[in-house]
């Protein structure tokens, strides 16, 4: 049956709303009324009411879901699903019960609507097509191969697994990086309202000198001077300034050049290339290892990537092998993957476990990567107090001599 999100109102005058299974509208308003409920409106869940709409639905269409989900939000749900479905629950009751587990309203109506296209007699992977924005052609691949050869469980299980240690992973570099952007934005402020109102009020004490200033102050009243009548027309320029480049990089060309860049540096490209080449191959021996065919697992693998450069060359991959090579030498002909994983693709190829050398060689380039990041974390911050410290000394140093050379002169 299909699921009704409802308002009504309570015998004591509170509004009251929900999620319901019913065979109509009509269906599900006189079930709330013979629950005491004064219903105010009811409609397919996850579907708006539009203006001028029927109360009473002439057939019922699976809207297909325009909000997605939480990163934090599936993985919750696919570790609940998991473990239902590994302890013997038919996919139907565990769906409703992972339902009536969730505390926010959407995921509870997505959620309910798969278990509704279940019940039409539908695949669960065909279900979960209804929702794109929530689960990715990835996640809807892993279930129809876990359908397929009836371990859906131990295939959500792994997925459950793998979404979690992706979660985990990006939190720790966003802790890790909270510090040292709150320090660098702390320091810009600083240095702002210094020069834009402190500053000021200062060099007007040098403004009916006859004596010719030092130059650090002139260049401290200049920029002073500009960033009390330019700042917040700078700042301004500058966003407008960044959300141009956005847009003028959204032509795939253009896209591709700057990523090429980007790989070219020499400390950002590397960690650009270790970032991309960890999530496809982690991805790739999630999907190899769960049943999913290579060539439609090298195709979905590439979705995962962020940089245009590798995306287009992971695409190659996949008519390579399809004409017949190796997945290791049509990695190595790119020369954009790691050697370790040119090498441990090889070695998972010949020995027959290509998951679980992929699997390893992801792990070792997050592990890496990690310490990288942790490198470069660490340098950052004492640099960030002491470029602070080298300009509020130039501050105070402008500020300073003029009144050393006048008591010089007194």
């Amino acid at each position: 049956m299909p699921a009704f999100s409802y308002q009504a109102i309570d015998a004591a005058g509170r509004q009251q709303k929900g999620v319901v299974e019913g065979d109509s509208e009509r269906a599900v308003r006189a079930d709330l009324r013979g629950r005491n409920l004064k219903p105010i409106s009811v409609k397919p869940a996850g579907r708006s009411a539009s203006k001028g709409e029927s109360s009473v639905s002439t057939g019922f269409r699976m809207p297909r879901f325009q909000r997605g989900m939480k990163e934090a939000d599936l993985v919750v749900m696919t570790r609940q699903l998991a473990s239902l479905l590994n302890s013997g629950m038919p996919l139907v009751e565990a769906l409703q019960s992972t339902a009536n587990q969730q505390r926010k309203q959407h995921v509870k109506e997505m959620i309910l609507q798969v278990r509704s296209r279940v019940l039409e007699g539908h695949s669960f992977a065909q279900a979960l097509a209804e929702a794109p924005q929530a689960f990715d052609s990835m996640y809807r691949a892993l279930v129809r191969a876990g359908e397929s050869a009836g371990y859906l469980g131990p295939v959500l299980d792994r997925l459950a697994v793998y979404t979690e240690s992706t979660f985990e992973t990006r939190q720790r570099v966003k802790m890790a990086m909270i510090y040292p952007v709150v320090l660098l934005v702390v320091s810009i402020g600083v240095i702002a309202m210094l020069m834009t109102f402190v500053v000021p009020e200062l060099t007007q004490v040098f403004a009916h000198s006859s004596r010719e200033l030092p130059t650090i102050t002139q260049v401290l009243i200049v920029v002073s001077n500009y960033l009390a009548n330019w700042g917040l027309w700078t700042l301004l320029a500058v966003l407008l300034g960044i959300i141009f480049i956005q847009k003028w990089l959204e032509k795939p060309s253009r896209k591709l050049r700057w990523h090429q860049i980007i790989l070219g540096m020499p400390v950002f490209g590397e960690i650009s290339a270790q970032i991309n080449a960890s999530r496809f191959a982690s991805t790739l021996a999630l999907l190899a290892g769960s049943g999913v065919p290579l060539l439609d697992a090298i195709k979905i693998s590439t979705q995962v990537m962020t940089n245009a450069v590798m995306m287009k060359a992971t695409e190659k991959l996949a008519v390579d092998v399809q004409e017949g090579s190796s997945l290791s030498r049509a990695m190595e002909k790119t020369k954009l993957y790691p050697p370790l994983l040119v090498q441990m693709t090889a070695s998972g190829e010949s020995s027959g476990d290509l998951d679980k050398q992929l699997e390893h060689a992801a792990k070792n380039m997050d592990r890496e990567l990690e310490w990288r990041l942790a490198a470069a974390l660490g340098i950052m911050e004492p640099l960030v107090v002491v470029i602070m410290g080298v300009l509020v000394t130039g501050i105070v140093m402008a500020i300073l001599l003029p009144i050393f050379e006048m008591n010089t002169m007194v």
